[in-house]
């Protein structure tokens, strides 16, 4: 008996111990590569705003209000869609609606998942919070790929019957082969689950459907903000392209994927030069909104670094 109470005060101690704030400096590591990831975003954001981004936003503006509304919604859909699962999770606070949205800078200028790198030591950094974030940033990272990769493949079952005359032999062929590798990237983690995820298995589901709702209406919001921009394409055009989009931008072995999907919407619609620099604005204007972001960000933490 009293070997097994010592054994629990003992456990009891780890617990507590793995709550308490890291004091070491082996404990700031966090808050270091918070620091270099967010360096890491600002000079990413430069080097493309200035040397493709810029080319995009002086070209056409799209003159109705409406189209800035569905892109704000776009933008905030992935960072909500991730509070949303975390908040659940872990309670987390509206402030980390903040590391959320840097999480999402990080992974699209610096690498692919530097900010799970990020958000990791966000949490990391608030032991208070969270004992071990570790695993439940590594399930949801996964499932956010899964549940990419099963939209896509919905889509490609959709469209490529609909869109079959349009592509060239070659390029079915390839459509066929980047199907194949992505139904196999997602079968280890669906046969292994066991081993690899870390939350309960009702909470799994959660996140997936979380997340399939979060891409599916990432796919309408664009589809409508296009609408508004180029009015003389109906709603029910774009909402295809929408799907087109996503489709491409998850298939592994197309090399070029923006200039994929532009060629494809332009054999579509037509109106190549217009639709090329409405794609172009788009993505300059979400590198511009990064830079405002991240700025914000940055302003804000110095001032109430201040304070504090």
């Amino acid at each position: 008996m009293a070997s097994r109470a010592a054994d629990t005060r003992g456990q009891a101690s780890t617990d507590i111990a793995g709550l308490e704030p890291l004091t070491t400096v082996g404990g700031r590591w966090p808050a270091m590569i918070g620091a270099v990831l967010t360096l890491a975003m600002i000079g990413g954001l430069l080097r493309e705003l200035f040397g493709q981004g810029l080319a995009g936003l002086e070209r056409s503006v799209p003159h109705d209000p409406r189209f800035y509304l569905c892109f704000a919604a776009l933008y905030m859909s992935l960072p909500t869609g991730d509070y949303v699962i975390f908040r659940r999770l872990w309670r987390i606070p509206i402030g980390g609606l903040v590391a959320l949205i840097k999480k999402r800078i990080a992974n699209e200028v610096v690498f692919g998942y530097s900010g799970e790198a990020y958000f990791y030591a966000w949490a990391r950094s608030r032991a208070k919070m969270v004992a071990a974030p570790f695993g439940a940033v590594k399930d949801v990272s996964i499932l956010s790929a899964i549940a990419g990769n099963a939209i896509t493949l919905a889509m490609i079952a959709i469209a490529l019957p609909l869109g079959r005359e349009l592509l060239t032999p070659d390029q079915f062929r390839i459509v066929l082969g980047s199907a194949a590798i992505t139904l196999a990237l997602s079968l280890p983690f669906l046969l292994f689950s066991r081993r690899v995820f870390s939350l309960p298995r009702t909470s799994l589901w959660w996140v997936f459907g979380v997340h399939c709702l979060r891409l599916i209406a990432g796919s309408v919001l664009i589809a409508l903000a296009w609408h508004f921009a180029l009015p003389g394409v109906s709603v029910g055009m774009w909402l295809f392209l929408a799907a087109g989009r996503l489709l491409v931008s998850r298939l592994p072995l197309v090399p070029n994927k923006d200039l994929l999907f532009a060629n494809f919407a332009i054999l579509l619609i037509g109106q190549d030069r217009t639709l090329s620099e409405l794609i172009a604005f788009t993505a300059a204007l979400t590198l511009l909104l990064h830079v405002v972001l991240i700025a914000l960000f940055s302003v804000h933490a110095v001032v109430t670094r201040k304070v504090a």
